[in-house]
């Protein structure tokens, strides 16, 4: 399961890899530069691989301030999927995934900016 070492605005390092856009961590692997269909907010179709292979947990980190929304119909998909959502600013976003890691299958989408 990777881990996150640090993050700080526009830069997260996980397993020794320093990544300066989003990016989903999978159990198995990291997908760098993520991208939305809208940039702050987050679809279905944005996290279709979340589906594809749903995780325990997805924890989504709205960005440094918090400015990704994630809109009902998206966590609603989600929740019927039965996916528990964690969504909190990236920074506490981080902390969650990483308490995580390890006792439960778990994936996080993190936008790294705003």
């Amino acid at each position: 399961m990777p881990r996150i070492e640090s993050y700080r605005f526009g830069q997260i390092v996980v397993d020794g890899r320093r990544y300066t856009s989003d990016l989903i961590i999978f159990p198995d692997r990291v997908q760098p530069d993520w991208w939305r269909e809208e940039g702050h907010s987050l679809s279905q179709a944005d996290i279709w691989e979340v589906f594809a292979d749903p995780p325990e947990v997805l924890v989504i980190g709205q960005g440094a301030m918090g400015c990704m929304r994630v809109p009902e119909e998206t966590l609603a998909a989600l929740q019927k999927a039965g996916i528990e959502v964690i969504a909190l600013p990236t920074p506490r976003a981080c902390e969650a995934y990483n308490e995580l890691a390890g006792s439960k299958k778990v994936v996080a989408a993190l936008h790294l900016t705003c």
